[in-house]
């Protein structure tokens, strides 16, 4: 299977090129790509082993590039989510995600206190955290008034496109 950083350079030289569409199959992983108004739009490892099993998409960006990536294994997760997840209302009424990909930070430098904690209040232009991405910080803000319920992603953690990162219960 290819590696994601594998992915994302082929993104890179695809993009960059002229070339309009483009097609990779080994050991049972496929890769295709095609550009759409000038984006490079692609699909990524499906898996030939359980053809007859529908797929899921789990969809990831970075710079206007679109990266899907299917298994039967997160088909079947994503089968049993939906009972779990309607037994019990959600005690947030937003996710704050990640814009871009890049590294998750919680405060603007080691030494310093992280930006919110769980049970912090926040504005809609509250700094939240920053990611960085090619040596460019960028702080992103809550969008949403009222309390942090929820930190998903560890400090230093690499996050994907559309990443949730905060649940936030509005006020």
């Amino acid at each position: 299977m290819l590696k994601v950083q594998e992915i994302r350079e082929l993104i890179k030289l695809i993009d960059q090129s002229q070339i309009e569409e483009f097609a990779y199959e080994t050991n049972g992983t496929k890769v295709s790509m095609k550009k759409q108004n000038g984006k490079v739009v692609t699909e990524a490892p499906v898996q030939t082993e359980a053809p007859s099993v529908p797929q899921a998409a789990n969809e990831s960006s970075h710079s206007g590039q679109t990266v899907k990536e299917t298994t039967a294994q997160e088909e079947e997760n994503n089968q049993e989510a939906p009972d779990q997840g309607s037994e019990a209302a959600p005690a947030y009424d937003k996710e704050v995600t990640s814009p871009m990909v890049g590294t998750f930070y919680q405060a603007s430098s080691p030494e310093n206190d992280p930006f919110v904690q769980i049970g912090d209040k926040v504005k809609t232009d509250s700094v939240v955290c920053i990611v960085e991405a090619m040596k460019l910080f960028n702080e992103i803000e809550a969008e949403v008034s009222g309390e942090v319920v929820e930190i998903l992603v560890e400090d230093g953690e690499l996050v994907e496109y559309g990443q949730p990162l905060f649940r936030i219960k509005s006020v």
